[in-house]
């Protein structure tokens, strides 16, 4: 029910968000981002110190359950439409069969990335991104190219989503279950164009600590 008035609320809003608007408020002021990478700096490093045993037990399970690569590139679209190499823990067997949707019971994915998926300790890897300064810790979720390509022809001002860096985790991610479709992504939009024109460190942290519940929760997003 909640997620049902959220969904409503933050669709309403973007429907009625003027092209005025949406110009004016999508980018982050140079002190905004200052903000923002500092945060994400400091959450980088604590995380990659702190979940170190988490990472090596993760890349020990990786090559005991489906021998090959430890990390899983894929190029994702990023700020202003750019492209990069966003990194991720290898969740599925190499060489399986292509579809860019995850399925119920894939049998692509081995037992502990079906874990990893459910909690996210795949995104760890982005930290990688995150240093390197193409992702933030919190924003709009960095999409697939080719799932970008597809969205952009029939879901209005997809583009938008682009105007701030891509985030691990993000109000969509949180507030919305794991896409699928383009239904979805245009649903998902409606969190990110809210996120965007609402942003504030507070609601960086708030995002965050609603992470914490969805990993802790198994809750897969």
């Amino acid at each position: 029910m909640n997620r049902l008035y959220s969904l409503t609320k933050a669709r309403r809003y973007t429907e009625f968000l003027t092209r005025e608007d949406r110009e004016t408020k999508q980018k982050y002021s140079k002190i905004d981002y200052i903000q923002k990478r500092i945060v994400d700096y400091i959450m980088a490093l604590s995380l990659s110190i702190f979940l170190s045993p988490v990472i090596l037990y993760t890349i020990y399970r990786i090559k005991r359950e489906s021998p090959g690569k430890i990390l899983f590139k894929q190029t994702r679209v990023g700020l202003n439409g750019e492209k990069f190499t966003c990194y991720k823990f290898r969740s599925m067997h190499e060489n399986s069969h292509f579809n860019p949707y995850t399925e119920d019971n894939d049998s692509r994915i081995f037992p502990y990335g079906r874990f990893m998926r459910k909690t996210r300790i795949d995104e760890l890897a982005q930290l990688i991104n995150i240093i390197k300064g193409d992702m933030h810790i919190v924003g709009p979720r960095a999409e697939w190219d080719i799932l970008v390509d597809k969205y952009k022809k029939v879901i209005p001002d997809y583009n938008m989503r682009h105007n701030v860096k891509p985030g691990i985790t993000g109000l969509a991610q949180v507030r919305y279950p794991y896409g699928r479709n383009a239904y979805d992504a245009r649903r998902k939009l409606t969190y990110d164009m809210l996120y965007i024109n609402k942003w504030s460190i507070l609601l960086d942290f708030k995002v965050l600590l609603q992470t914490i519940g969805v990993v802790l929760g198994k809750r897969g997003v």
